[in-house]
Order: structure tokens, then C-alpha cells, then sequence
């Protein structure tokens, strides 16, 4: 099945996105550079193509767009496509995808949905290997009593941090650190 993947502009910077015909199957933050955010996007997908994106995948573009220029944007009519994923990390995104605008859950808590309730650190683990973050909302998961926890895209804990800041939500006082991205 081929993937296809383009470039876009959001008020923080140029995102990457992939999508096959089945759905949407890798989101990139930016990084440092739109070289940077293109390669490591290839990278994760084999022998993409660069394409124009079909209208399922402009509408997503759309809504991203909006929700970093601080839109309140629920992102479940996104089909995703995830093959590669297992059966638990599956279970992990679609309860992390549940976890509205603007609020917060713990990884504790996602195990106890995914029914793993013992599985918190697995759990932490699909969060880091999330290959759509935003659309499925690994920001929005926080460690045991509500403290910050990691965030592995670019910026880390400080990138979670404005992520929540934009959608409202209030991070925990725990964390400090400067913001890798402006403010939209």
C-alpha cells in the first residue's frame, strides 16, 4: 500500500503528514528546520511519495491548522490507518482519543481502559511510539498524581506543556522550562 506524505503551515511551524488510502498513518511536529520535519517524516514510512493530499487528508490538514492557532478542535472523525500498531497500543490510542479538549488523564488511567489496569509503564511506552501525536492526544496523559511526565517530540516536557496551555487545560506546577515553539 503506498504512502504519501506532504508538507504544511500552521502557526507554529511547517508540520508533516502521511496518509496511504486507508486513512492517515504518520503526523510530524515541526522540528528545527522543514528539512528536518520532511526527513525524519521519510524516515518512519519507507518509500514515501510526496503528494497532493485527497480531501479526507486537506480536511485533517484544516483542522490541525486551526487547532495550533488555538481552535477548539476534536479530531474523531479522522480516519487513521495504523497496521504496524498491536492489538494493545491500538486499545492504548483509541481510549487516549477519548480524552477530550482541554483535559487531562493519567497513564494509569488508559491502562484501566485499555484493560491492562497494571500496564501503566507499556502504556507510557505506546504514548512515546504515538505515531500521530495530537490526533491521538498523548499530550493530554500525565504521570501518577498528575505530574507532568515525558513528552518524546521535539521540546519535550516544555512542548506537553504548550500544547496543554493552548488547549486551556492547566499543566501541572511541577514542571518548568522554556517553550521551544511560539505561542500562536
Amino acid at each position: 500500500m503506498g504512502q504519501h506524505y506532504c508538507l504544511f503551515d500552521t502557526a507554529i511551524g511547517p508540520c508533516g503528514i502521511a496518509w496511504n488510502e486507508r486513512g492517515l498513518t504518520r503526523l510530524r511536529l515541526p522540528e528545527s528546520s522543514p528539512t528536518t520535519t520532511e526527513k525524519r517524516l521519510r524516515a518512519t514510512l519507507g518509500s514515501p511519495a510526496p503528494a497532493t493530499p485527497p480531501l479526507p487528508i486537506e480536511a485533517a490538514i484544516a483542522e490541525l491548522q486551526r487547532y495550533f492557532a488555538g481552535a477548539r478542535i476534536e479530531f474523531g472523525s479522522i480516519v487513521l490507518d495504523l497496521p504496524d500498531v498491536d492489538a494493545f497500543h491500538r486499545q492504548v490510542y483509541e481510549a487516549a482519543r477519548s480524552v477530550a479538549w482541554g483535559q487531562t488523564t493519567t497513564y494509569g488511567e488508559l491502562a484501566r481502559q485499555a484493560g491492562a489496569p497494571q500496564e501503566a509503564r507499556e502504556v507510557g511506552q505506546a504514548m512515546a511510539r504515538n505515531p500521530i501525536p495530537i490526533i491521538i492526544p498523548c499530550h493530554r496523559v500525565l504521570a501518577a498524581g498528575g505530574r507532568m511526565g515525558g513528552y518524546s517530540g521535539r521540546g519535550a516536557a516544555a512542548t506537553k506543556r504548550f500544547l496543554l496551555e493552548l488547549e486551556g487545560a492547566r499543566p501541572p506546577a511541577d514542571e518548568t522550562g522554556q517553550l521551544p515553539l511560539p505561542l500562536p
